[in-house]
């Protein structure tokens, strides 16, 4: 599908571009920030996850011939938005949380500063990239805790839109997954793929032997066989006689599984398989994996509740205009004064503080650019905030295969900054306070 990111947008961007190029407004400096509110309730924390991928979007963020007809013919802009429009490239700068970074309520998870009418058409797609990019991660992140160092595989492709599928596996990468069995993720991000076969494949055969066999002839005596497709325990005897003592793994996917691997362990070993691995799927989340610690499993594979953010497929992210050049050329600081909508004003500056080499809160700082520019923090904080993007130049390194698995180690060390409760799985509030002091 051909297609540009520059239309993956509302078209309300458009239309406030469009007046503000008439009223002279649209070349008028802005900050614009990405931040939530709150987080899903009863979370300990968040996982940045997607800014990778906005990046990726920003290279091709133009529009086309056609896209530009498209605007013309509905009418949407006027023919000297359209002019405006043929050449467009974003020369702004953005600057954020690194992928893989923990978050919290009003964290200043990306800033955005050029001029509004730039500014202001890129709104829907970082938020549409961030808010699920984000909810996943923090889902995988959840649930790589409790799978306590045994691996999770994203198998959540069938139960999602064929596109978030992708952003899915790679934010499940950010989240400390393993993982895919999506084949154009791991094409497109040089992911490991994962994936041997379903029931429909021993289904087909004449019998279960015979699938087994077909599968071990292909795929060799490391693959994982599946064992649930009639009855368990006849499946693991065929499996061992099948592929001998060195078969690599066995799959389960119904039932009680904590009580079949336990069963199944004591099989394999029994029948001298002492070094197959068991794999269990069926609709897994954080929960069931805590459940199974102590069952005799060696890795997850994870689908439904990946893709949907185990119950919280959005962070509720936003992005709002925190501070804007004045008619006499001054940058001042605005915000939002709503009913529970309100929002800090200024730029901001964000730090993480530790005692005893644990976070213990998150600090962020609001004002103008001179006020932050003489800004000390306290010895020992760290500096949450990276550039990405520099008037327009992008930083290729938070890009691609290795800007991933860079976040998924910062992940883990940033996890392991947290006081050991933003691992428990029971609702409470953030694990650490968000303090913010206005200059």
């Amino acid at each position: 599908m051909d297609y540009s990111p520059a239309l993956m947008t509302d078209m309300y961007e458009y239309t406030m571009l469009d007046a503000t190029l008439q009223d002279g407004t649209a070349d008028r400096t802005c900050v614009f920030e990405v931040f939530t509110r709150h987080l899903p309730e009863g979370r300990r924390y968040g996982v940045v996850a997607g800014t990778g991928r906005i990046l990726d979007y920003l290279k091709d963020f133009h529009l086309s011939d056609y896209d530009l007809k498209f605007l013309r013919d509905r009418h949407i802009v006027s023919p000297q938005t359209i002019q405006w429009l043929e050449n467009f490239e974003f020369s702004g700068s953005i600057r954020g949380y690194r992928e893989g970074e923990m978050f919290f309520p009003n964290s200043p998870i990306l800033q955005v500063e050029g001029t509004f009418g730039e500014c202001t058409l890129l709104e829907t797609l970082v938020l549409s990239v961030l808010n699920y990019d984000s909810a996943v991660a923090s889902a995988a992140s959840r649930m790589t805790s409790a799978a306590n160092g045994r691996p999770c595989m994203d198998m959540g492709g069938r139960r999602t839109n064929e596109w978030s599928a992708v952003a899915a596996a790679r934010a499940s990468m950010i989240g400390g997954f393993q993982g895919t069995a999506n084949l154009l993720a791991a094409k497109e991000y040089d992911l490991p793929a994962i994936g041997t076969a379903a029931h429909c494949f021993t289904l087909v055969h004449d019998s279960e032997r015979q699938a087994f066999e077909s599968q071990v002839a292909a795929l060799g005596k490391n693959t994982a066989l599946l064992l649930d497709t009639y009855d368990v325990e006849q499946a693991v005897k065929t499996a061992v006689e099948v592929a001998g003592p060195d078969l690599g793994g066995v799959r389960i996917d119904s039932g009680d599984l904590a009580a079949l691997a336990q069963r199944v362990r004591n099989q394999l070993d029994a029948l001298g398989a002492t070094q197959a691995k068991i794999t269990v799927t069926n609709d897994l989340d954080e929960y069931a994996i805590a459940s199974l610690q102590t069952a005799p499993v060696d890795s997850y594979g994870v689908g439904t509740q990946l893709v949907t953010g185990s119950g919280a497929p959005t962070c509720s992210m936003v992005y709002k205009l925190v501070e804007r050049e004045g008619a006499d050329g001054t940058m001042m600081p605005v915000a939002k004064k709503s009913t529970n909508k309100a929002n800090i004003p200024g730029r901001k500056l964000a730090y993480r503080s530790f005692e005893y080499n644990l976070a213990d809160c998150e600090h962020v700082i609001a004002g103008n650019r001179s006020q932050l520019d003489a800004y000390q923090p306290e010895e020992g904080w760290k500096d949450l905030l990276v550039d990405f993007v520099d008037h327009g130049e992008i930083d290729d390194t938070f890009r691609g295969h290795d800007a991933i698995m860079d976040a998924q180690n910062h992940h883990a060390e940033a996890l392991a900054e947290l006081p050991i409760t933003a691992q428990s799985l029971m609702r409470g509030d953030p694990v650490i306070p968000t303090e913010v002091t206005l200059l």
